[in-house]
C-alpha cells in the first residue's frame, strides 16, 4: 500500500505540470504584467449588452407586473390586518394549540415562551407582519414546488434541466434576481414577496422529486391491481407514502422564506421585523438590532420545530397529542377570546418599556465594546496580519517590517524558495499528491489569491472542472471566469474567492476541532447542538449585528459574519462522520494498542472522509451565499457589485455579477462533491 501511494498517477502528473506552469507564469509576470492581471484592454461592455438584451423583455412584461402588484398587496394587506387585529393573548392561545396538535407538549411550551418573549420585547405587530409574509409566500412556494417536482417525476427527461435550474436558483444571489423583479413590479412588498417565493421554491421541488421517487413499486402495483386510475395512483398511493418527505420540504421552504424577510425590507418592505433590523443597523442602534434579531430567531426556531415536528409525526405515524375535535374547540375559544377582548377595547402593549430597555442595552453594549476592545483588536490584528494579508497580498506583497519584521530582498526571496523546496521534498516522502499540494500552498502564499496569474487560474480551474464534470462543467467554469475577465470583474471575483477561502480555513479549523471534540464527548455534543440549531435557523442578516457591533464596518467584519454563518457544517458533519465509524474497526485498532491520537488520525478520520468532504462542500457553499449579505458592511468583491447594482436598479450589472457568483458556487460544489471510492478499511496503526 505504501508503494502504491508513492507511485505517481496520471492525475498526479497533471497537477505537477500545472504547478510547474503556475510557477513559470508567476515568475514571467514580473516582466510581462499581462500574465498576472487580466489585461484591461480586453474589457468589453458586458453589462450594457446584458441590459440591451433583457431590458426590452422587462419593458414588455412590465404592464402585467404592475397590474398584478395591487392584487398581491391587497392579499398581503388583508392577512396583515387580520393578524394584527387579533389580540395577542388569543393569538398565543391559537398558535400553542396548533403546536400541541402538530408536535406535542414541548413545542407548545416553546411556542408559549417564544411568543411571550416577542410580546415582552415589544415587537408583536412587526412579528405578525413578518408572519403574514411567510403565510403568503410559503403556500405559494409549496404549490409551485410540488407542481414542478411532480412534473420532473412524471417526465424524467426534464429532470436534468429542472435540477440544473434549481442549482442556479439556489446559488444565484438573491439580491441579483431582485433587480428584474423591481423592474417588473416596482418597489414595494410585492417584489419582495415574489423574491421570497422564488428563493423558497427549490427545497420543495427537490423533496418532491425524492419523495415521489422513493415510493415502493409494490404499493403502486397493488393499487393498480385494485383498479386505481392514474389520478388515483398519484393522489391516493404516491402522495400519501411520500408525505413525510413532502413535509420535510415544507420545513425547508418555510425556513428559506423566513430568511428572506430582511431582503424584502430592503426593497420596500413595511413595518415588519426585517425593516426593524435594517433600520436599527443603519442607525447603529445595536441594542435594538439585537432585540429585533432575537425576534427573528425566536420565530425561525418556532416555525422550524413546528414544521419539522409535523414531518416527524407523519413519518413515525404517531397519534397527535390532542384530537382534531378538541383542536377545533380550542380554536373557537381563541376566536371568542379575541372578539371579547376587542369589544372590551383591547389595545396592544405600547412597548415604551422595551424601547427604554433598548436604550439601556445600547449603553451597556457600548461599555462592553469599550472594555473588550483590546482583546478584539488583538484578535483582529492576528487574523488580519497572520491570515488575511498573506492570502490577499501574499508574502511578496505584505513583506514589511510592520507585518513580518523584514523587507523583501533577494536574500529573503531565496530563503523563501529554499524553505518551500524543502517542504515539498519532505511532503514527497509521503506521496506525490502531498508534494504537489505543498507546492501550490507555497506558491499561493507567495503571490496571494488575487495576485495569482489569471492564466494559471484558468488552467487549474479548467482541469478540475473537466475531471469532475466533463465538458459541461468545463464550459460553466470557463463562462464564469471569462465573463469576469472581459467585464472588468476579475479582481472583484478573486477578492470574493479570497474572502471565502479565508472564511473556509477558519471554519474548517475551528469547526472541525469542535466536531472532533463533540464526537469524543456526549456532554459537549449536547451543549453544541442547540447552538448549531440557533445558528442554522438564524437569518443571514442577523450575523452582521454582533460582527458590526464589535468590529465596525470593514472587510474583517464581513469575514466574521461569514464565519458565524458557515461554521455549523464542519461541526455537524465531522461529528456525524466520526460517530458513525464502524465499531469493529475501532475495536480492532484498540486491541492493537493504538493511542487515541493514532485512532483518530489513522482510523476514524480516513473512514469518515466522505463526511469530512461533505462538510468542506457545505462550508464553501455557505460562505459563497453570504458574500452579498456581507457586502453591506463594506467589502470590495462581487457581493458589493450586486448590492450597488440593486441600489441603482442596474439589471445588467447585477445579472453579470450574480452569474459569476453562481458559477463559483456551482463549480466548487461539483468539484468538491465528486465522489471517490470510499475507503473499505483504515490503515491500522502499528502496535506500540
Amino acid at each position: 500500500m505504501t508503494n502504491d501511494r508513492r507511485n505517481p498517477t496520471s492525475a498526479d502528473r497533471l497537477w505537477l505540470g500545472l504547478l510547474v506552469l503556475s510557477v513559470m507564469l508567476t515568475i514571467a509576470g514580473r516582466w510581462f504584467p499581462w500574465l498576472s492581471g487580466f489585461p484591461t484592454g480586453w474589457t468589453l461592455p458586458v453589462s450594457q449588452w446584458a441590459n440591451a438584451a433583457f431590458l426590452p423583455i422587462f419593458e414588455f412584461a412590465r404592464p402585467f407586473g404592475r397590474s398584478t402588484t395591487p392584487v398581491i398587496e391587497a392579499v398581503l394587506g388583508a392577512i396583515r390586518a387580520g393578524l394584527v387585529w387579533i389580540p395577542w393573548p388569543a393569538a398565543v392561545l391559537a398558535i400553542c394549540l396548533v403546536a400541541l396538535r402538530a408536535c406535542g407538549w414541548r413545542v407548545m411550551v416553546l411556542a408559549a415562551l417564544s411568543l411571550l418573549a416577542v410580546v415582552g420585547i415589544g415587537y408583536w405587530a412587526q412579528a405578525m407582519n413578518t408572519l403574514a409574509l411567510v403565510l403568503v409566500s410559503v403556500p405559494t412556494s409549496v404549490v409551485l414546488g410540488f407542481g414542478v417536482g411532480a412534473l420532473a417525476h412524471r417526465l424524467p427527461r426534464l429532470r436534468p434541466l429542472i435540477e440544473a435550474l434549481l442549482d442556479v436558483m439556489q446559488t444565484y444571489p438573491a439580491f441579483a434576481y431582485l433587480i428584474p423583479l423591481l423592474l417588473l413590479f416596482g418597489f414595494g412588498p410585492a417584489a419582495g414577496l415574489l423574491a421570497s417565493v422564488v428563493f423558497a421554491v427549490p427545497p420543495m421541488v427537490r423533496n418532491t422529486i425524492v419523495g415521489l421517487g422513493a415510493v415502493p413499486a409494490e404499493i403502486i402495483e397493488s393499487a393498480a391491481m385494485a383498479g386505481a386510475r392514474p389520478g388515483q395512483l398519484f393522489w391516493q398511493a404516491r402522495v400519501p407514502v411520500a408525505l413525510p418527505q413532502l413535509l420535510i420540504g415544507l420545513n425547508q421552504t418555510t425556513m428559506a422564506a423566513l430568511s428572506m424577510v430582511i431582503i424584502v425590507a430592503i426593497i420596500g418592505g413595511f413595518d415588519d421585523i426585517g425593516w426593524e433590523i435594517l433600520s436599527a443597523m443603519r442607525k447603529a442602534e445595536m441594542g435594538r438590532s439585537l432585540a429585533s434579531g432575537l425576534v427573528i430567531v425566536l420565530l425561525a426556531v418556532l416555525l422550524d420545530r413546528m414544521t419539522s415536528g409535523i414531518a416527524r409525526q407523519s413519518r413515525l405515524r404517531r397519534a397527535p397529542p390532542i384530537a382534531g375535535r378538541n383542536l377545533v374547540i380550542g380554536l373557537l375559544l381563541a376566536a371568542l377570546l379575541a372578539t371579547g377582548l376587542k369589544l372590551a377595547g383591547w389595545t396592544l402593549l405600547p412597548g415604551d418599556g422595551a424601547r427604554s430597555l433598548f436604550r439601556h442595552l445600547d449603553l451597556w453594549l457600548l461599555d462592553f465594546v469599550a472594555w473588550s476592545a483590546p482583546a478584539f483588536a488583538l484578535l483582529r490584528n492576528a487574523i488580519t496580519y497572520g491570515l488575511m494579508l498573506p492570502m490577499r497580498l501574499g508574502f511578496s506583497g505584505s513583506a514589511s517590517p510592520m507585518v513580518w519584521g523584514l523587507t523583501l530582498t533577494p536574500a529573503v526571496t531565496a530563503g523563501y524558495v529554499a524553505v518551500a523546496l524543502g517542504l515539498v521534498v519532505l511532503a514527497a516522502r509521503r506521496s506525490p499528491r502531498a508534494a504537489v499540494a505543498t507546492g501550490f500552498a507555497a506558491l499561493l502564499f507567495w503571490s496571494g489569491l488575487p495576485g495569482f496569474p489569471w492564466t494559471a487560474t484558468l488552467a487549474i480551474v479548467g482541469a478540475a472542472a473537466w475531471r469532475s464534470g466533463g465538458p459541461w462543467l468545463l464550459g460553466l467554469a470557463a463562462s464564469g471566469l471569462l465573463i469576469a475577465g472581459v467585464s472588468g470583474l476579475w479582481v472583484p471575483m478573486m477578492q470574493s474567492i479570497y474572502l471565502c477561502a479565508v472564511a473556509v480555513v477558519i471554519c474548517f479549523a475551528l469547526g472541525g476541532a469542535l466536531g472532533i471534540a463533540a464526537a469524543q464527548s456526549d456532554r459537549l455534543s449536547a451543549v453544541l447542538r442547540p447552538i448549531n440549531d440557533a445558528l442554522q435557523t438564524m437569518p443571514q442578516f442577523v450575523f452582521l449585528i454582533p460582527a458590526l457591533m464589535l468590529f465596525k464596518v470593514g472587510e474583517f467584519t464581513a469575514l466574521i459574519a461569514i464565519v458565524l454563518y458557515a461554521i455549523v457544517p464542519p461541526i455537524r458533519y465531522v461529528e456525524h462522520g466520526l460517530r458513525t465509524v464502524r465499531p469493529d474497526v475501532v475495536e480492532a485498532s484498540r486491541q492493537m494498542g493504538a493511542t487515541p491520537w493514532q485512532m483518530l488520525w489513522q482510523v476514524k478520520l480516513p473512514l469518515a472522509s466522505d463526511a469530512v468532504r461533505l462538510a468542506l462542500n457545505q462550508t464553501v457553499m455557505a460562505a459563497v451565499s453570504m458574500l452579498v449579505i456581507a457586502a453591506l458592511v463594506g467589502t470590495r468583491e462581487l457581493g458589493q457589485e450586486v448590492y450597488v447594482a440593486l441600489s441603482k436598479a442596474d439589471a445588467g450589472r447585477g445579472l453579470v455579477a450574480g452569474w459569476i457568483i453562481a458559477c463559483i458556487a456551482l463549480v466548487a460544489d461539483r468539484v468538491l462533491r465528486r465522489r471517490r471510492a470510499p475507503p473499505s478499511h483504515a490503515t491500522l496503526p502499528e502496535k506500540t
